[in-house]
């Protein structure tokens, strides 16, 4: 079993340490609290059941609980004014900090220092591991602060908030625990430091390890320190056992780990499902109103990090995700598929906003649920699909999908077949413009080719035929009509003019020879109308709220898949190294990236942006053949 090594450090202690304070003390008085202005520059820890967010100064800015869709009881990230929740550990004189991950882990390390040079040591981390033969994994956020070298005097403001930032919680306190007492749920810390210098919020020496555990109003099985030990060493050795069987390509390994990590941390372990980003509400541009909440499971998206997944011989999540979908098909008895969900199966995602919360550095509406449930995006049918298919194939699954399975997904087969030609939302869950969208007839095809393809794998020639005959029914009538003579590409809807980088989805799910014409062509045009430099937008006519501002990062990512396959590579490795400098300092990407500023906007940490990363690398990458 492996655990990290924590660097040997000089204690200071009893007068020694007083000494030392108070000299700190008498040079300057207690430093303002650290800078708290929004940002993106965050690392992420959770454990597939919650997730929290904490800023470059060590400060908790968004954790929701009990689930990823639920209250914030941290939302300083929508709120950065005092009014805001934060759990924040400052250190006296604060000057500079450093941040990290564990190696090829979700243990986040923050290290603060003061003017001096003096620091401390934050570690970050939500406890999973297997235990008893099933996965650990509390509503648990532990902090772990140490100083790195000589004794330094911290302060902990802790402030959770309920009912999204309205209530604050009543508080009651025991001999080593306080509570944190709301309408729906209560906190309790448990810490082996003065409780009166948390509550007071004073800053006080710190001499050795103080551990801060922060869960459900639940007594601890053993000691404070025994238990933050135990459940950082079994951490670290559960994520470093999950990277090191991932089949990682030679190049950019830690790129594509920290990718891979990030999707796992978007599996809701409890249900399968997988949300499409941690946050609500940061807007795609500044100033945009483009504000939504992305805590919710969309099929497409879940199916491209299925893929991405499966692509590094991750399985775990495919299988963990279909019994989530599972239940999606069964409630469908054949008929409408929302293109999105709860992740507990909901159906029901009420849009509505919040006026009391600012905004993402002010940049309103904060915005919680997702009117795009009621949408009819027929592309959902073909990532139902293609998200299914490899259970099928795949002889490692813990349970192979075999003729029973088959017969479900043959309904969701014929939804996709009866709407292929009917105008929809897209992709883009336009909310005032319904057209035939290539990408959606594009899904109805994906659909009809798997399931022929199953078919054949089943030995049911007969399926296999019908699927077939309609799958190329599609094909023809959709490299037909998507085709504009005028622009000389693919357009983004039949008999339509516009472009949308969603067509070049066509060479991803193997529709169209990517060394076809008319995809070089397709390519060659939306260079031209869509790409500020690097970067590329998703559409170029106006929508609901004008023109896009900002590049989305998951069309970028396919538009170097689509360079790499037509034989553009050294293009395609360029505009990817650029991707790469577009993350933030830990490797997390959000949805959007500004053309000119290179800032991310828009939700936090993608899944769809992850996913380029992967897909790219592993697209790109020498082979390991050639190095060893």
């Amino acid at each position: 079993m492996t655990s990290s090594q924590e660097p040997p450090y000089d204690t200071p202690s009893g007068a020694a340490a007083l000494q030392a304070a108070s000299a700190t003390a008498a040079a300057s008085a207690a430093a303002p609290a650290t800078p708290i202005q929004a940002s993106l520059n965050c690392g992420v820890v959770g454990n597939c059941a919650f997730n929290a967010l904490i800023d470059q100064a060590g400060q908790v800015v968004w954790s929701c609980l009990p689930r990823f869709d639920g209250d914030p009881v941290f939302n300083r990230l929508l709120d950065d004014t005092e009014n805001g929740s934060v759990w924040a550990i400052d250190i006296e004189n604060y000057a500079r900090s450093e941040q990290f991950y564990e190696p090829n882990t979700a243990v986040l390390r923050t290290r603060l220092y003061d003017t001096e040079g003096r620091g401390v040591e934050i570690t970050d981390f939500a406890p999973r591991f297997l235990s008893r033969d099933r996965m650990f994994r509390p509503l648990m956020l532990i902090r772990r602060v140490r100083p790195l070298d000589h004794a330094v005097r911290i302060r902990v403001r802790l402030r959770p908030r309920y009912d999204w930032g309205k209530l604050a919680p009543q508080i009651t306190q025991g001999s080593h625990h306080i509570r944190y007492v709301g309408p729906e749920q209560t906190l309790r810390l448990n810490t082996d430091v003065s409780l009166n210098y948390v509550l007071s919020e004073t800053y006080f020496v710190l001499g050795g390890t103080a551990n801060f555990l922060l869960g459900p109003d639940e007594t601890l099985a053993g000691g404070i320190d025994e238990t933050a030990r135990i459940f950082e060493k079994e951490t670290i050795n559960y994520w470093r056992t999950y990277t090191r069987r991932l089949a990682v390509p030679l190049e950019w390994q830690d790129v594509v780990i920290r990718a891979a990590i990030t999707l796992k941390l978007s599996l809701y372990e409890d249900t399968g499902a997988i949300i499409a980003a941690m946050t609500t509400s940061i807007p795609e541009a500044p100033g945009s109103s483009r504000n939504w909440d992305y805590r919710y499971c969309w099929l497409r998206d879940a199916f491209f990090v299925v893929r991405a997944l499966n692509s590094l011989s991750e399985v775990g999540t495919m299988e963990e995700y279909l019994r989530w979908l599972t239940n999606i098909v069964a409630r469908s008895k054949g008929g409408h598929i929302q293109p999105l969900y709860g992740i507990g199966l909901e159906e029901q995602l009420p849009e509505s906003t919040l006026d009391h919360l600012p905004g993402y550095r002010g940049n309103g509406p904060v915005r919680v649920g997702n009117q795009a449930q009621e949408h009819f995006q027929h592309d959902v049918y073909g990532n139902i699909v293609l998200g299914a298919a490899q259970a099928f194939l795949d002889h490692r699954l813990f349970h192979r999908a075999g003729k029973a399975e088959f017969a479900a997904l043959e309904a969701v087969g014929d939804q996709a077949f009866r709407l292929h030609a009917e105008p929809d939302a897209g992709m883009w869950e336009l909310r005032t413009r319904a057209r035939v969208h290539t990408s959606s007839m594009l899904m109805s095809w994906a659909a009809c080719d798997r399931l022929a393809k199953v078919a054949h794998k089943l030995g049911l020639p007969d399926r296999a035929d019908h699927w077939n005959s309609r799958a190329v029914l599609i094909r023809e009538r959709l490299l037909r009509e998507a085709w504009s003579e005028e622009r000389q590409a693919f357009a983004e809807s039949l008999g339509g003019r516009d472009l949308d980088a969603s067509v070049l989805l066509m060479a991803e799910v193997n529709f169209i020879d990517p060394m076809d014409p008319r995809f070089i062509a397709t390519v060659d045009a939306l260079e031209a109308s869509l790409c500020d430099g690097p970067y590329m937008r998703r559409y170029e006519a106006p929508d609901d709220f004008g023109k896009p501002e900002t590049a989305f990062n998951i069309c970028t990512f396919w538009r170097i898949d689509a360079l790499a396959r037509i034989g553009r590579k050294d293009e395609a490795r360029k505009i990817f190294e650029t991707m790469l400098m577009a993350r933030n300092h830990l490797g997390l990407l959000s949805e959007d990236t500004h053309p000119v500023t290179g800032e991310m906007w828009g939700n936090f940490p993608q899944t769809y942006s992850m996913v380029g990363l992967i897909n790219c690398a592993v697209r790109l990458s020498a082979p390991w053949d050639s190095a060893v």
